[in-house]
């Protein structure tokens, strides 16, 4: 009997998947005041959730032009195909539900017929179809793939038998993963609401305000020579190393990075190594990403670090820092361009009582430790999914083998 990767052949995505350009000209389309989301990269996630009170809206036109070009369904994969995001994944909301057309930086991949669709989604999220579609970027100061190159893309495929196992295990883990999600994204709407209650909707003359680094021991992290190419690196093991993008998809909490720093760069550069359980904020470019360390690490120098020896301040701390207006940093044209460490460092914070702290604590604190938990079965849960199709394709694991 032959093992499984010996049943496994190649043949280009565009074989078995319509991928589409939802906008050849490439041109963005004419804003308006009053018309339908403009949905881009950064406005849909993994699971489908679009911030539709957050996006551009452009003229019934484009959308009927786009309702006319290209189907999405449950089965469509969004593939970002320019920019700093390419190769983010992302589905698309129900079309039943929500008008809108797609940006020109996202692909559509529509799988066909004669592929099991959870199985292509399996494919298009491995290491090695990035690794094709890498091989393919061009462009330095604003990197793409052209969709015929994306058509283009090697892909594996087994019999039907062994596309249905792998589709059936990428789909209970796409969905245990979203349950945790939405899960989380509850509690933390129960903790922003408490919040909103105790320290928002209702007054205390006994809190005080002070600057953010009177209370707080505020640190601000660093890059290493980007020319020197020697000090970065894709290991795990070595030093992680935050950027903005990685605060955009960690959820509450942070554990990893796309890319690391070496032991060397960490000591040489004296880039300041950050405790578990530090609060961090983007302020640089994009103004108001907040996460929470789970572990050491760094950061580069576009994200403050508020470090304390008073933990229950925490959860307060990224509620806080979560409804902060930072548009009272800067007007509204420069915020992404104007805020600055010293300005990171004299923000106002306003200090509730030790007693206000204690209630909020108490209640929000479970809350917390319940997200961080969700979060960490959803990466071990990745880490399986990742793992699959590798190991199906070098032999090392048999379909037979496979509990589901």
């Amino acid at each position: 009997m032959k093992s499984d990767n010996e049943k496994v052949f190649y043949a280009s995505l565009g074989e078995y998947a319509d991928v589409i350009d939802p906008h050849p000209s490439h041109r963005a389309p004419e804003e308006v005041a009053d018309g339908y989301p403009f949905l881009g990269i950064g406005d849909i996630d993994y699971f489908g959730t679009a911030a539709f009170d957050k996006v551009r809206h452009v003229d019934v036109s484009v959308i009927e032009d786009h309702e006319k070009s290209y189907i999405i369904d449950d089965k469509t994969i969004g593939y970002a195909k320019m920019g700093n995001t390419i190769g983010k994944i992302v589905s698309f909301p129900d079309r039943s539900k929500h008008r809108y057309a797609i940006s020109p930086a996202l692909s559509i991949i529509n799988p066909k017929p004669n592929i099991n669709p959870w199985y292509l989604r399996a494919v298009v999220e491995s290491y090695e179809f990035w690794g094709h579609v890498n091989s393919k970027i061009t462009g330095s100061t604003r990197p793409s793939i052209g969709i015929q190159q994306l058509r283009n893309v090697p892909i594996p495929i087994f019999p039907n038998e062994i596309q249905n196992i792998i589709g059936e295990i990428w789909k209970v883990i796409y969905d245990k993963i979203s349950l945790n999600m939405k899960i989380n994204e509850n509690l933390l709407q129960q903790a922003q609401a408490l919040y909103q209650e105790m320290f928002v909707n209702t007054a205390n003359e006994q809190r005080r305000v002070c600057r953010a680094e009177e209370y707080f021991d505020i640190s601000i992290g660093k890059t290493p020579p980007r020319k020197e190419h020697q000090w970065f690196t894709t290991n795990p093991s070595d030093v992680t190393w935050v950027s903005i993008s990685d605060m955009g998809s960690c959820g509450t909490y942070i554990r990893r990075s796309s890319e690391q720093l070496t032991h060397e760069a960490v000591d040489k550069f004296k880039i300041r190594v950050i405790p578990s359980n530090t609060v961090l904020l983007s302020f640089k470019l994009t103004v108001g990403r907040i996460a929470i360390t789970y572990g050491e690490m760094t950061t580069n120098e576009a994200i403050a670090h508020f470090k304390t020896d008073r933990p229950f301040i925490n959860e307060y701390l990224y509620c806080y820092l979560k409804n902060f207006n930072y548009q009272t940093m800067g007007s509204t044209s420069s915020i992404a361009t104007a805020v600055n460490s010293k300005i990171i460092k004299a923000m106002p914070f306003v200090v509730p009582t030790d007693d206000e702290i204690s209630r909020f604590h108490s209640v929000v604190s479970p809350m917390f430790a319940q997200i961080l938990s969700n979060q960490l079965e959803n990466d071990s849960l990745a880490e399986t999914r990742d793992t699959l199709l590798p190991r199906l394709m070098s032999g090392e694991l048999e379909v037979s083998n496979i509990d589901l």
